[in-house]
């Protein structure tokens, strides 16, 4: 539960920006901040990936009994993020100046959301080393840390960024930059805040004994990477099938825009908190498969999938029965609403899919098993999901829904194939210990 509920604090994020713009600044900029959300979590995805490299490793060397490993690999890991972040800022600022004028966005909604993007995009640097820490804590086990401080942010997050956007207490009012700076601030806080907790508890010294600041080993970084890399694909090609249906939504309008941002931020909800599970998976996993516990290993996956099924299936039921009321959360316009409303049906439709998905993949995780996942979601969702989107939504004019419908697929076909990955590895390991 608190690695579901830190997990959460990414989504929460940007779901608290979307509620605060959408009641104080309108529909203009709520489209504004779906845009931006469509392109900058194509970018923030390969670094949460490459930053989640790092926790099967430590869970591995930590139930191997090998602390000191644990201390070299979050030193590279510190050394790997911060470079990571001057290549995810470098894609931003290619995004402000070369790609975001040239999507067929709607003039005013761009205008506005050039200067979220820009916050949006240095906070890339302090969300990083704030990743290296708490991937670290979670693979060992230390999971409550990381809770509180992503819900102590976030409420800082929600505080500023209302005062902020509405021009209280003397600021002049600054619209949807001041949801930007708001989180800009917000992740400062939590590295600041996650990286003195590490360094000043005893449960992590015997760990640390050889921790160096920006310690390089080509052996232990190529480690990181071999894992990080594949699984940064992995979100990518799911996030980014998401964001690129956002970008195909917003050249049919805005309100479609808006829409499409309210379902999703509801849908982003529920799948952070199977991201979640999907973690506690890769841990337990992690640390069963390097004291070689096959059997358990197993059956501790298998109860995952129970876990995340029981909770998506409660979720989808939310979704279906309240799908009139959820989007008020985000906005009063009528029209938007009566869309989200619609996508919502849908959004319940593939909760299932989308859990389990996601915990198939952090179960493979778990041992190492990362190309042949990426290539599964690779196929899923660029593959299948994107072209029948395009097909249903555009060129057949189903429009919106039609482009979900083809996600929904996407999503489908993903938890098949990881499933039957799951069960084929996971079989041969315990057949051959036996």
């Amino acid at each position: 539960m608190p690695i579901v509920l830190s997990q959460l604090g990414h989504t929460l994020v940007h779901m608290a920006d979307g509620m605060i713009v959408g009641h104080f600044a309108g529909t203009v900029q709520l489209a504004a901040v779906s845009l931006v959300n469509s392109l900058f979590m194509l970018i923030l995805v390969l670094g949460l990936g490459i930053s989640y490299g790092l926790t099967p490793l430590i869970a591995q060397a930590n139930g191997g009994g090998n602390k000191v490993e644990c201390g070299r690999l979050i030193s590279n890991s510190l050394l790997i993020n911060l470079i990571a972040s001057v290549v995810l800022y470098s894609l931003v600022l290619v995004v402000y100046y070369f790609v975001i004028d040239h999507l067929k966005q709607s003039p005013d909604v761009v205008m506005h959301a050039k200067p979220y993007l820009m916050f949006m995009g240095v906070s890339i640097f302090p969300l990083m080393i704030f990743q290296v820490f708490k991937q670290f804590t979670e693979g060992l086990g230390f999971t409550k840390q990381a809770m509180l401080i992503s819900i102590w942010g976030n409420l800082v997050n929600v505080i500023l960024g209302i005062i902020f956007v509405k021009g209280m207490f003397g600021i002049t009012p600054m619209g949807v930059s001041g949801v930007g700076l708001s989180t800009l601030i917000d992740r400062i806080l939590m590295a600041i805040a996650m990286g003195a907790y590490v360094f000043n508890s005893k449960h992590f010294k015997a760990y640390l004994t050889e921790f160096k600041l920006f310690s390089f080993d080509f052996g232990r970084i190529k480690k990181i990477i071999k894992l990080g890399a594949p699984v940064a694909l992995q979100y990518s090609f799911e996030i980014s099938a998401f964001s690129g249906a956002g970008i195909l939504i917003g050249s049919i309008g805005k309100v479609e825009q808006a829409a499409h941002f309210t379902a999703l931020s509801l849908a982003a909800f529920t799948y952070m908190l199977a991201t979640g599970i999907a973690n506690a998976a890769t841990i337990k996993t992690g640390n069963n498969f390097g004291s070689r516990n096959f059997g358990p290993l197993r059956f501790s996956a298998i109860a995952s999938y129970h876990i995340v099924i029981v909770f998506m299936s409660f979720t989808a039921l939310i979704f279906m029965l309240a799908n009139n009321y959820l989007p008020y959360i985000y906005t009063s316009d009528q029209t938007v609403i009566a869309i989200a409303a619609q996508l919502l049906i849908l959004a319940g439709f593939f909760q299932l899919f989308d859990g389990t998905q996601v915990v198939g993949l952090g179960v493979l995780r778990g041992i190492g098993d990362v190309n042949v996942p990426t290539f599964i979601t690779f196929l899923s969702y660029w593959v299948i999901g994107i072209p029948v989107g395009y097909v249903l939504g555009i060129e057949l004019k189903m429009g919106v829904e039609g482009i979900w419908y083809g996600l929904t697929f996407g999503l489908l076909t993903a938890s098949i194939l990881l499933f039957i990955r799951f069960q084929n590895r996971t079989k041969k390991l315990v057949a051959a210990k036996i």
